[in-house]
């Protein structure tokens, strides 16, 4: 749900003479208004009328601000509707592999998942896997959605290998994810991984709530523990609302 900013609260005009243009010095008091927390994720900013007789500069100054803080990614802006403070993108692990739901709680956010999938198919589906599961004889297969504060912010795709995790099919993996349930069952000694830019299919953009073909971050993983593969995942996140970190030594 969002809020409009009150007329308590309205941008300290600056001073036109310094040298700083005057694009830089309104985005420099959005900014500041959004870091001091003035100004929370799904605010409403002023309209630019509003703010044209706020700080006293021309229109296509306040258009240039707001489109380059949008590019940036600290603002939202919906044709018709206005302009919002944007939520923070979240950060998952890149080389790490993580609980996205202890991810989420360790920002303060609340976690939730729809199962899409949940189903066994046949182990020669290779072409669709994300890496090749040799010698694997049957197969469980699961789509989940999660979401950070009711917004989708993962579509995570499971292969998993029936021999380690027999009773797959019979979690419920809204109340648990399904790292966590591997991760008890088959400690992982090792993965690997791959990481792409892509365009979300039709059918990620649904999911996911993005508009078509939107830039995604798309990470493919293998895993597997002392007593074999335990299956693959891919992963994708909408490129507007995550980052992917890592860190190599120090």
């Amino acid at each position: 749900m969002s809020q409009s900013v009150d007329d308590h609260s309205p941008l300290e005009s600056f001073s036109l003479e310094t040298p700083a243009p005057l694009y830089a010095r309104v985005k420099q008091a959005i900014v500041q208004k959004i870091r001091s927390g003035a100004w929370l994720p799904n605010t409403k900013l002023p309209s630019e009328s509003e703010l044209l007789q706020q700080l006293g500069v021309s229109r296509m100054t306040i258009n240039r601000a707001l489109r380059e803080l949008t590019i940036e990614g600290l603002l939202v802006r919906m044709q018709g509707v206005g302009t919002f403070v944007a939520m923070p993108k979240g950060t998952a692990a890149l080389f790490e592999i993580h609980n996205i739901a202890q991810e989420i709680a360790d920002r303060g956010h609340v976690h939730r998942s729809d199962v899409m999938v949940l189903e066994e198919v046949p182990a020669k589906a290779s072409p669709t896997l994300p890496f090749a599961l040799d010698g694997i004889e049957r197969l469980f297969h699961s789509v989940i959605v999660h979401y950070e504060n009711e917004v989708p912010v993962q579509i995570e795709e499971r292969f998993v290998n029936a021999q380690i995790a027999p009773l797959y099919l019979q979690q419920d993996f809204t109340r648990t994810t399904a790292y966590a349930y591997l991760m008890d069952l088959a400690p992982l000694t090792g993965g690997e991984h791959v990481v792409e830019a892509i365009h979300a299919t039709s059918a990620e953009c649904r999911l996911l709530g993005i508009k078509r073909n939107e830039a995604c971050l798309m990470i493919r993983r293998r895993t597997w523990s002392a007593q074999g593969v335990v299956g693959c995942a891919r992963l994708v996140y909408p490129g507007s609302r995550y980052r992917l970190q890592g860190q190599c030594g120090h």
